[in-house]
């Protein structure tokens, strides 16, 4: 039970026999909370309304904050709405030249991305921890990362296709190359976190470096990669460090390289050490892994493994492309006129399909994303919507699309800046206002309870698990959380004492850095939400 200010939380439908305290208005314990010293110099903006959007309770509801992961909610949001939760998207193998009969290719051999974000070992859809407790111990093997790659080859080889006079290309160019948004930190760029947006994303566009101690203090670390596609090149200065002494291993690449210089040292007695690292280009990497699949399958490839991507086409500003307006009759879900089939990959005159993989339900990608928080995924999603309604998937165009959806469900436009779908661009500025607006309205959308149901749910899954984890705000706090260097957020929904649900948004800039100070901060302000309604 949480008691705060001699007040008593009891989640929504319970009953109490005790005696009623006096509970202190909302007001007057958040003002005590952000009193703290640990959190009174940041910048705080909430706001908390009913289901209907009438006002609870406002603090800088209206100013700007850094949305960080809560960006989440507008994109997912729209693609929800705009794309719909049953859409899927496809991959190809295509032959792309002169076939002779089924052995042989003169031309290229293509792997034509379709904007699939699932191209992984990704299991989907996604389970909470406590509907994994029934799996078998020890847990079975995680899927390959690159099993629907080893299956598009097993489809090529299965044509009796033998020889291909030409090269295999990974093709991208469903969207524009423009794999990092205005603003994101050259710091992310290396991880797996800030991983390249592209039409052909391959295991979330990411592989593991694993280094582990060598079998005695002086001798050269191990350094595995998974998978194991010959992609970077490694530059090594990594020793085995003495038994119980601190381990400090370092893993740099320079913007544009596919050199990974990994330095440092590991202790002798060390677990090891795994990391998340960006890959450069995605449709080059996923051709290189094709081309070793068809090789292993007997197919004779006389090329090289490249990739095929397309430059951005219009030159005007990202501000004059997002506020030029989108067709209001498009808002309901249909593709523009001219852009064809969005989720499929347009087929070139004469190629001829080989192999092809058909992604999950969008609602699938959709629960995955907001859940952990996967930044590629939403950024993915932006571009299709750029895809959809105007015919052209680049960054601008899906963050146009967004705003235009925002705009048509009643949000102020001076209320939010998007460069991104994800929020990693330091650009993005949202008020809590238009948050709880954005909540309140797509309750009333028939998408809703599909959508509810990709937020992390407190104490439960996702980015929540560990939070809320005890009664009354155990299972009853649905919310997005975000961070972003001193930016925090955390906005959804809270089935509070009384029984009803309410709708807030939690949002803090410029906190004390390697502080967690304002997320206790926050966590509190929660349960007097609940508390106090």
């Amino acid at each position: 039970m949480i008691l705060m200010g001699g007040m008593t939380c009891v989640p929504a439908g319970a009953k109490t026999h005790h005696k009623t305290h006096h509970v202190k208005p909302l007001k007057l314990q958040v003002a005590r909370l952000l009193d703290d010293p640990a959190v009174s110099r940041s910048h705080w903006g909430i706001a908390v309304t009913k289901m209907d959007g009438k006002s609870i309770y406002a603090l800088n509801a209206q100013q700007f904050f850094q949305p960080a992961s809560n960006a989440k909610l507008f994109t997912t949001a729209a693609a929800m709405a705009l794309l719909g939760p049953s859409t899927t998207f496809d991959t190809r193998v295509a032959a792309r030249g002169v076939l002779d009969g089924t052995a042989k290719l003169t031309g290229d051999l293509v792997l034509i991305g379709g904007g699939d974000a699932n191209l992984s070992g990704r299991s989907l859809p996604y389970l909470s921890p406590a509907e994994t407790v029934d799996r078998p111990m020890p847990p079975p093997p995680a899927p390959d990362a690159l099993r629907y790659l080893q299956q598009m080859a097993d489809q090529v080889a299965a044509t009796g296709l033998k020889v291909v006079n030409g090269n295999v290309v990974g093709d991208d160019t469903l969207f524009p190359w423009q794999p990092y948004a205005a603003d994101w930190s050259i710091d992310d760029t290396v991880w797996g976190s800030g991983s390249p947006v592209s039409a052909l994303t391959i295991n979330d566009n990411q592989i593991k470096v694993t280094i582990t101690p060598g079998n005695a203090e002086g001798k050269p670390a191990i350094v595995t990669i998974d998978p194991s596609v010959p992609y970077y090149t490694l530059d090594l200065a990594l020793t085995t460090g003495p038994a119980k002494s601190a381990s400090s291993v370092r893993v740099d690449r320079a913007l544009g390289s596919k050199t990974l210089r990994i330095d440092g040292s590991i202790a002798l007695d060390a677990q090891p050490d795994t990391e998340e690292i960006a890959i450069q280009d995605p449709a080059e990497y996923a051709a290189v892994a094709l081309k070793a699949m068809l090789e292993a399958r007997g197919i004779e490839v006389t090329g090289i493994a490249k990739a095929e991507h397309k430059s951005p086409e219009d030159r005007r500003s990202f501000s004059e492309q997002i506020h030029e307006p989108v067709d209001a009759g498009l808002l309901d879900g249909r593709s523009a006129p001219g852009c064809g089939d969005s989720s499929r990959p347009e087929s070139e005159p004469g190629e001829k399909i080989l192999a092809s993989h058909q992604s999950v339900p969008l609602l699938e990608d959709v629960v995955a994303t907001n859940k952990v928080s996967q930044n590629l995924h939403a950024e993915l999603l932006l571009h299709q919507l750029g895809r959809r309604l105007t015919c052209v998937g680049s960054t601008a165009q899906g963050a146009r699309v967004v705003r235009a959806f925002l705009e048509s469900a009643g949000i102020d436009a001076d209320d939010f800046v998007f460069f991104d779908g994800s929020g990693l661009s330091g650009h993005d500025l949202v008020t809590p206002r238009a948050i709880t607006q954005l909540l309140q309205y797509a309750s009333t959308q028939p998408w809703f309870e599909d959508w509810k149901s990709s937020f992390p749910v407190g104490g439960v899954d996702g980015t929540l698990a560990g939070r809320f984890t005890q009664a009354p705000l155990k299972g009853h706090v649905f919310a997005k959380t975000g961070t972003l260097g001193e930016a925090r957020a955390l906005s959804g929904y809270i089935d509070c004492a009384s029984g009803r649900t309410v709708i807030f948004s939690i949002m803090v800039d410029n906190h004390a850095p390697h502080s967690r100070a304002d997320e206790d901060a926050m966590d509190k302000i929660v349960a007097a939400i609940a508390a106090t309604n």
